[in-house]
């Protein structure tokens, strides 16, 4: 006396297994789309011409003698500004991005207490590896740097 077909186990054990398959790739679809990631930009040839800009300005920041360095302790974040050849310290931009979250991205404009110090207090602590761009005002020149945050001891910024 045989069974019929759906009462075995073999032909339910081959079914089940393209059929997770398929549940899977669905939901891996679903997360992937609603989820993208946004690394590549799509005005490339744009940004690619502003990088010539972006050197002529690291080059004034050089012949300025200008540097900084970044310190957060806390919620707090420090910019030490060494003047170089300037004559007084300016209002400072100092933009913070992150690496692959660009809506977490944010810009502050914050002037120096009497040594050089520009302080900067924040909701929450910032974590993890941030690309920072430090311009006065009228942007023209431009000191940059990546900084590992929580950072305790200053970390210099290139320029």
């Amino acid at each position: 006396m045989v069974k019929p077909w759906y009462k075995q186990f073999w032909p339910w054990f081959l079914i089940i297994l393209p059929s997770i398959v398929v549940i899977w790739t669905i939901i891996t679809v679903i997360v992937f789309s609603q989820n993208s990631v946004s690394l590549v930009t799509e005005d490339y040839y744009k940004k690619g011409k502003g990088i010539n800009i972006d050197l002529s300005k690291i080059d004034a920041a050089k012949s300025q003698e200008l540097s900084a360095t970044i310190a957060s302790t806390g919620q707090q974040i420090v910019v030490h500004f060494d003047k170089g050849q300037l004559t007084h310290y300016p209002a400072l931009n100092v933009m913070f991005a992150h690496r692959t979250l660009p809506d977490r991205d944010f810009s502050r404009m914050l002037s120096a207490d009497a040594n050089g110090n520009y302080r900067l207090d924040l909701d929450s602590e910032l974590q993890g590896p941030w690309f920072i761009e430090v311009t006065p005002h009228d942007q023209s020149w431009l000191i940059q740097g990546r900084v590992q945050f929580p950072s305790p001891s200053p970390v210099p910024l290139i320029n």
